[in-house]
């Protein structure tokens, strides 16, 4: 199984005539993506690399059966785009786009609490099923299909611990790239309770990063609600206070929490194992299996 994609999910790409969404779209369909529409203003009637092109996500999704978006639109117009994916009900938005101003996810954030979408980022490398579909720009010759679930806030520390798995012929369920943005739309929480739920996934790797307290309240969540074995990575340990490293989110304020030791502290509290690099991430969930 998986979670939030698999082989029938239908995908709408917003901002598909542009180099990244161009580009993008036809790494996926060489993937195996169901790609059923683009979505870009004025440019309806359009076709891109067969995939026809709507004038907005509602008509897209209307005639073509779209059950996703992903975002691949400048960051000026991408909540925007990401509130017209969620008027048109879907039921994943995956957005890409990095340097979406903070105070638009704000708005997007509120709305988010009033519909049934999972958003997926933004600045994020998106998510990806193996041998059945991928939404985003991750690098799909690496991943394989297994019974390890993967959830980062980092899209490298993805690849890489996805790549140590791999080498140890430990294929993954799903693997998603939350983004390290202040505000996203899903959390670690969100991610390790449908990996919870799901039947095929029987371990999961959590990659965390200094700044907020996302990482420390996983630990809470999995102290009391999972029962899957999970190991840990936190980067970012050398990183000084106050100082912003890599991520938009990744600042440590000095209060307390938000540390790289507070993160690995209280993930040791909850019986997470945390690796001290990726590879040691690997050896952790060999043990598990």
């Amino acid at each position: 199984m998986s979670i939030f994609v698999d082989n029938e999910t239908r995908v709408v790409v917003q901002g598909i005539t542009g180099g990244e969404g161009n580009f993008h779209t036809d790494e996926m369909i060489a993937y195996g993506t169901n790609i059923v529409a683009g979505a870009v203003p004025g440019r309806g009637g359009d076709e891109v690399n067969g995939v026809p092109v709507y004038d907005t996500v509602d008509a897209a999704a209307r005639t073509e059966d779209a059950d996703a978006a992903v975002v691949f639109v400048p960051p000026k117009f991408a909540s925007d785009a990401i509130f017209e994916a969620l008027d048109a009900n879907l039921d994943l938005v995956v957005a890409i786009t990095e340097g979406i101003p903070t105070q638009d996810m704000a708005k997007v954030n509120k709305r988010l609490a009033e519909v049934d979408t999972q958003l997926i980022g933004p600045n994020c490398p998106g998510i990806i099923t193996p041998g059945e579909a991928k939404l985003g720009i991750l690098p799909g010759n690496i991943f394989e299909p297994g019974n390890v679930g993967l959830v980062s806030r980092s899209g490298t520390l993805t690849y890489q611990v996805v790549s140590n798995l791999t080498d140890r012929n430990i294929g993954q369920t799903t693997a998603i790239g939350i983004g390290g943005d202040p505000i996203v739309g899903t959390s670690f929480i969100d991610t390790l309770d449908a990996f919870e739920s799901d039947p095929q996934t029987e371990a999961v790797v959590m990659c965390g990063e200094i700044g907020g307290e996302d990482e420390e309240q996983a630990a809470a969540f999995i102290t009391k609600e999972m029962d899957t074995p999970v190991a840990g990575f936190i980067a970012g340990r050398t990183a000084p206070p106050g100082k912003r490293m890599g991520h938009a989110g990744a600042i440590v304020s000095g209060s307390g929490t938000g540390t790289a030791e507070s993160k690995i502290n209280a993930l040791t509290d909850a019986g997470v194992p945390v690796g001290d690099t990726p590879e040691e991430v690997a050896e952790h969930i060999d043990s598990f299996l």
